[in-house]
């Protein structure tokens, strides 16, 4: 196994628990100390909004200074997050956590490169597989990350998730150590300097249009539904102990499918994984529509994990065949911008929705957005096998 792979598997296991931290509790924390209940989800949409804002950024980093200081720089802000996050559960400011989220969503754009970054490690045939392997680490965040949130949340009685979030701060440390092993062997060397296509030539690409609809769409329904799972089961009266058991599960269902879905991308191709992971979106969807008890929410979360893993995973593998080595940092950046600026819609429209129309109706909403990707994959398809005919 290559070594910087598996640096960046665990790193993925260590810095993952910084996103499910933030999901298991954002909406809890915002309901307590935000002025009104809408504003419940806010948290979670401006640390979406991080995200998106930071992978333009994210990709200039790494273009001029190399992956490695893109990765200390977001493992720097996970830092900062944790720490201005506790300090604003002390001090009971809605406006200070939502400002930590923001260096939250920083970490979280510069983990997600981390997919892609194994993919400079190895050589071409390898690299499904590789990308594979670091999500699979998300598997020990997945049950590393609400396991944390347990143990810590009422070490502190008076402040509640204030020491989850120092001892998030510290597990940022931690990956960043890790991390300082990497090495991109297999990135090839510009032995002559190539002149650079501009985003509008892949913008031309069937493709990877469909690539980033694909993704868009599996990430944004994930987030929308993953977001207000939480705060929907505590309003269902479902104790918070099970509510971030329930994370759990989707957190590991999200991730340990990624130990055989680069081998599925590798034998059935990436289109026909995608199609597959919005049909676990959908029945995740179908799930919770299904009742309010707390195995409906569960069932719900971990179809939505396997859907979104298929889903996102092989959006991206399908960015991968449409750029060169060269080319890859800005547009996988790009690719990752369109996907959070998506997610961003998705994370605002959520809260308000689960107040003014419950889970159920929340659930249904997200059945039509996975008809429209799916057509384009198979219309996708259809068009390949026509010009090769």
């Amino acid at each position: 196994m290559n070594r910087s792979v598996l640096r960046l598997a665990v790193a993925q296991a260590l810095a993952g628990a910084n996103s499910t931290v933030v999901y298991a509790t954002g909406a809890i924390i915002g309901h307590g100390l935000a002025p009104t209940p809408v504003l419940a989800t806010l948290p979670i949409s401006i640390f979406v909004t991080g995200m998106a804002a930071s992978t333009l950024p994210v990709g200039v980093v790494a273009r001029r200074h190399g992956r490695l200081a893109a990765f200390m720089v977001g493992n720097l802000c996970g830092a900062i997050a944790g720490l201005i996050a506790a300090w604003a559960l002390v001090v009971q400011s809605f406006v200070l956590f939502c400002t930590a989220m923001v260096f939250a969503g920083a970490y979280a754009a510069v983990v997600l490169t981390f997919r892609f970054a194994a993919a400079d490690c190895v050589g071409p045939s390898e690299r499904p597989r590789a990308l594979s392997l670091v999500l699979a680490g998300g598997v020990a965040a997945g049950i590393f990350g609400p396991r944390l949130v347990n143990a810590t949340m009422d070490l502190w009685p008076p402040h509640a998730y204030a020491v989850t979030y120092i001892a998030a701060a510290a597990v940022a440390v931690i990956s960043a150590i890790v991390l300082i092993g990497v090495r991109f062997e297999a990135r090839p060397a510009p032995a002559t300097p190539v002149a650079a296509r501009p985003l509008s030539a892949f913008l031309r690409q069937p493709a990877f249009l469909v690539a980033m609809l694909s993704g868009v769409v599996s990430y944004t329904l994930m987030n929308f539904l993953m977001t207000s799972a939480p705060l929907a089961m505590e309003l269902c009266g479902i104790p918070r102990t099970q509510a971030n058991h329930g994370i759990e599960l989707h957190v590991i269902a999200m991730y340990a499918p990624s130990f055989f879905t680069g081998r599925l991308i590798a034998r059935f191709g990436a289109p026909a994984v995608i199609l597959a992971g919005l049909a676990g979106i959908a029945l995740a969807a179908i799930a919770g529509m299904s009742g309010l008890d707390v195995a409906h929410f569960w069932v719900s979360l971990i179809l939505l994990g396997v859907g979104w893993n298929f889903g996102f995973l092989g959006a991206s593998a399908l960015v991968l065949t449409c750029h060169t080595p060269e080319e890859g940092p800005r547009v996988q950046a790009f690719n990752d911008f369109v996907v959070f600026g998506a997610m961003v819609l998705g994370s605002f429209a959520s809260g308000g929705l689960l107040t003014s129309l419950g889970w159920i109706p929340l659930a249904a909403l997200t059945l039509p957005p996975v008809l429209v990707a799916a057509a384009s994959v198979v219309w996708l398809q259809r068009r390949r096998v026509s010009t090769h005919r």
